[in-house]
């Protein structure tokens, strides 16, 4: 790991991935499509939420789908530009570097840059810092590392969302078991603690949830918009 430490604090394109990523993720398509075109900002109903499920129960509507595309097609950007800057590392800087640890630099910038596209979703500097809880990005960061990792988290996340209607109970096992599926298919410190990061954020955001599913009074999922 000696190596690829000297990388990470010495390479610009690590920290403009961080740069780049993280103002992706402050395009919230929530936001952006309550604020600007319903002129009825999200964050005003119901749980105050600037994220995907409080759109919906919100408005729903078509424009669902348009919030839902700005979330997924951000975490798309910032993953890609991300990866795209890792591979201009200066081979000088690790002449011995084999290609497995090449490869891992990249999977590495694929959480790094997901990380900070996660913390641009959840605290947007143009929108004083009140964001998403992450989820609908956070699932389309986990299908951008690897296969393995999406079929988890996506896999749990639908079955719990299906079987109780608690959206949240879905969200909260996305968060906690990314990082152990991170830890099983990339078993490198660096990443892990990403992954944890990652996936600690996401629960982190699902507080006031677990407060409220422990006491019982939380939303269940209906495909029927609240009336004003």
């Amino acid at each position: 790991m000696g190596p690829l430490i000297y990388f990470l604090i010495s390479h610009m394109q690590f920290w403009a991935a961080a740069v780049i990523a993280y103002f992706c993720g402050c395009f919230n398509g929530a936001v952006i499509v309550s604020k600007y075109i319903l002129r009825d900002d999200v964050r005003n109903h119901g749980s105050g939420n600037a994220g995907l499920t409080n759109f919906f129960r919100t408005f729903g509507g078509p424009l669902t789908f348009v919030v839902i595309l700005c979330d997924v097609l951000k975490a798309v950007a910032a993953i890609k530009i991300s990866v795209w800057l890792g591979g201009y590392f200066d081979p000088r800087i690790m002449p011995d570097t084999p290609m497995e640890n090449q490869a891992l630099i990249l999977v590495l910038f694929k959480y790094w840059g997901g990380l900070f596209c996660l913390l641009g979703h959840m605290f947007p500097c143009m929108f004083h810092f009140k964001g998403g809880k992450g989820i609908l990005s956070g699932g389309t960061i986990a299908i951008m590392i690897d296969w393995r990792v999406a079929v988890v988290v996506w896999g749990g996340f639908l079955i719990l969302t299906l079987l109780t209607r608690y959206v949240s109970l879905g969200s909260l096992w996305a968060g906690a078991s990314f990082p152990f599926i991170s830890w099983f298919c990339y078993p490198d410190p660096v990443i892990v603690v990403l992954a944890f990061l990652l996936g600690g954020l996401v629960v982190w955001q699902h507080r006031a949830n677990i407060r409220r599913l422990l006491a019982g009074n939380e939303n269940k999922l209906s495909f029927h918009k609240k009336k004003a």
